[in-house]
């Protein structure tokens, strides 16, 4: 599994490409693809980003006769900016073959192949040329140190800046990487591909923020960030209010003043305050206005001024108001009102001058004489359990005022309706074995009306277990109908629904290993051995041809290193492994804990991450011979553990497919076939009984190993 292809291109070769644009030897695809071939013209309007620009990397490249390499297709915009591509591959002048993925497995006929690698992106097509050598190809160096440049660099808020990273061997020597850059550190953000950084808003020092991985070496950098202080807005105008304003004499009034810059943008003032053409006197300081006791309208009298601005207000100083009307009553509505017991009413209060006009009031609640309690705030009256006329009890008051409602208090109430039924759904039900269901009840009266109710679950004639307060159920292993026994029930009520617990399907049974079947190791680059290592089988290498501690370690079989028997291995290898991860897998299958403990029946079982087994897992064969146990690990499996195989389980009808390696633990006593995609390492006193097949990557043995065919 390719985790991150570019790891195997240069970084200035991802920067030209994700930054700088395309170089000039890289064709734009604005009429024609890379190598002069005709592509659809005419104008089409884009709905998002345009896919201009495709090339496959790397290219050239160089690799040994039946040699893999994994070739990717990087798209841009017509801006130069990345832009996903997801190309269909093709070979077109040979040299070998490729997968829908990229993966290019070079045939056995050596020479130069020029442009038959093909990626096709919609109309867009690009090419790399293959050289096939009959020379197995050094293995890459090895990065120590990875350094990035500019550091310290100081940017301004919201600017960018362009990351490189360089990559040396232990001995000082460049090695072409492409990094993943993160910020660890905070200060921005940064493109991941392409090393762009984006200063965020805060200012500040972010210490080796900046960070460029590839692999387990990472290289940093450190950036400061700027924010500029903008000039102060100028001041434009002033705005007094209230503009005019009309008081009686002696009265006060509190004026504001607003700034604003030319563009009518608010700006901070402390203007001085002053009174300019009569009409009373200010505080300078605070803009408090007191009216004169001459009448008359003072035009642009009441001044707020801060340094060369000034804005004005009108003042019309009027003779006194008279007094105010004094309260005469107040009337509470409902009056009379009825409720029943315990109910709550809202009542209101409308207070009048001796002329009957309406005046503002807050009155203050209570009861006089019984028949309930009011919240002495709001008038929110609450009925007591007391039935009866409770008269002029309800009191709002405002000063020396009061008024009065009275309130019929009424016999209770009908009693709530009894629970009748409750449905239990869904019913029937079906589910796999293991699965999970949510079950739902709904309670009714007599009459159909949906009562609320809390039901207790449980299960009564068997098929799976259920929590007794959500109502989820989990199926058992037994397979078969299970009438009425998801169970809701409320007090002396209950429902219930039948379950239908069925078997998965289960995997195929015949899963070809082909040339691959012979072999107890196989690897792509090597096999190592410390010392008393046993390998009851054939070992095959291909591509690689490495077999290092064999004479301590005892191989009992026929060595395939780097020839056409390993090469042919390797690719039936990797059809199994294809076959094996494409295998559907039921959700009730999904792997969530260590499977150490545990009993599985034949079947597919998958984990998005890594599959770990510590203790014992058995595996039962249910009384088939021929019942297959799939385990699908997204990366890594790890084992502190054995596997026990009962009623007729095989060794040989259980496969481990692993997306990147796997260990098996010190004195494990393992079980089955090991497909993995990148390497496999058996601990100390580890025995398997199966295979261990990598693809890859490296089979590596401690002391004391002993594998055998099973």
């Amino acid at each position: 599994m390719l985790t991150n292809p570019f790891h195997q291109f240069s970084a200035p070769a991802v920067r030209r490409l994700g930054m700088l644009g395309i170089l000039a030897s890289m064709a734009v695809l604005s009429g024609c693809d890379v190598h002069g071939g005709a592509t659809p013209s005419g104008p089409v309007p884009p709905v998002g980003p345009v896919l201009t620009v495709l090339t496959v990397m790397p290219n050239p490249h160089t690799l040994a006769v039946n040699g893999t390499q994994q070739f990717v297709a990087l798209g841009t915009d017509a801006a130069g900016a990345p832009i996903s591509a997801t190309p269909t591959w093709s070979v077109v002048s040979g040299g070998g073959t490729i997968s829908p993925i990229g993966l290019f497995t070079a045939g056995s006929v050596a020479g130069t192949f020029t442009n038959t690698i093909r990626a096709t992106s919609g109309s867009r097509s690009a090419f790399a040329t293959v050289i096939v050598t009959t020379v197995a190809t050094p293995p890459a160096p090895v990065v120590a140190t990875i350094t990035v440049t500019p550091t310290p660099v100081s940017m301004a808020a919201s600017t960018q800046q362009q990351f490189t990273a360089v990559g040396r061997d232990a001995a000082g020597n460049v090695v072409n990487i492409i990094p993943i850059w993160t910020v660890t550190n905070g200060g921005g953000t940064i493109n991941a591909v392409t090393g762009v950084f984006t200063a965020g808003s805060a200012a500040g020092t972010f210490t080796n923020t900046v960070t460029a991985t590839s692999g387990s070496i990472s290289g940093r950098a450190t950036v400061v960030v700027t924010v500029s202080t903008p000039p102060a807005p100028a001041l434009a105008t002033i705005t007094v209010t209230p503009n005019p304003d009309s008081l009686a004499r002696n009265a006060t009034r509190q004026f504001t003043a607003v700034g604003r810059d030319s563009a009518g943008n608010v700006v901070s003032i402390t203007p001085v305050w002053s009174v300019v053409n009569g009409g009373g006197t200010i505080n300078a300081s605070t803009g408090l206005f007191t009216a004169g006791v001459a009448t008359g309208t003072f035009t642009n009298t009441v001044t707020a001024t801060s340094g060369s601005i000034t804005g004005r207000a009108t003042v019309v100083v009027t003779a006194p108001t008279p007094p105010a009307p004094t309260l005469a009553t107040i009337t509470v509505t409902p009056n009379p009102d009825s409720l029943a017991r315990n109910a709550t009413r809202q009542f209101t209060a409308v207070g009048r001058d001796s002329a009957g006009n309406i005046m503002s009031i807050t009155p203050v609640w209570s009861v006089a004489n019984g028949g309930g309690t009011i919240n002495a705030s709001t008038g929110l009256f609450t009925a007591g359990v007391a039935a009866g006329t409770f008269t002029n009890t309800v009191t709002a008051t405002s000063g020396s005022i009061s008024g009065r409602a009275t309130v019929v208090v009424t016999a209770p109430t009908p009693p709530a309706p009894a629970l009748a039924t409750i449905t239990v759904r869904p019913n029937p039900d079906s589910l796999a074995r293991n699965a999970t269901r949510q079950f739902t009840a709904v309670g009714r009266d007599s009459a159909g009306n949906i009562m609320s109710i809390t039901p207790v679950w449980s299960v009564v004639n068997g098929g799976g277990t259920i929590n007794a307060s959500t109502g989820l159920f989990t199926a058992g292993v037994a397979t078969g109908t299970f009438t009425n026994t998801v169970t809701a029930t409320s007090g002396s009520i209950s429902g219930r629904a039948t379950v239908v617990v069925t078997a998965p399907t289960p995997p195929p049974t015949n899963i070809p290993l082909g040339a691959a079947a012979a072999n107890g190791i196989m690897a792509g680059t090597a096999v190592t051995c410390v010392t008393g290592g046993i390998v009851n089988a054939n070992v095959s290498i291909s591509p690689g041809n490495t077999l290092t501690g064999f004479g301590p370690c005892i191989i009992n079989g026929i060595q395939n290193l780097g020839n056409a028997a390993a090469a042919q291995a390797q690719l039936d290898l990797t059809t199994a492994y294809n076959t094996l991860a494409g295998l559907a897998c039921p959700p009730a299958n999904a792997i969530v804990a260590n499977l150490g403990g545990t009993t599985k029946p034949a079947g597919v079982y998958c984990s998005a991450t890594s599959i770990g087994v510590t203790g014992v897992l058995t595996l039962d064969g249910g009384g088939d011979p021929n019942a297959t146990f799939v385990f699908q690990a997204g990366t890594g499996l790890t084992t502190a553990g054995d596997i026990v195989l009962i009623n007729g389980a095989q060794a040989k009808n259980v496969y481990w497919q692993v997306g990147s390696s796997a260990t098996i633990g010190t004195a494990s006593k393992w079980q089955g076939n090991i497909l993995a995609l990148t390497s496999i390492t058996l601990v100390d006193n580890a025995t398997l009984l199966g295979r261990a097949l990598a693809r890859n990557g490296a089979v590596t043995l401690g002391t004391n190993n002993v594998i055998t065919l099973p």
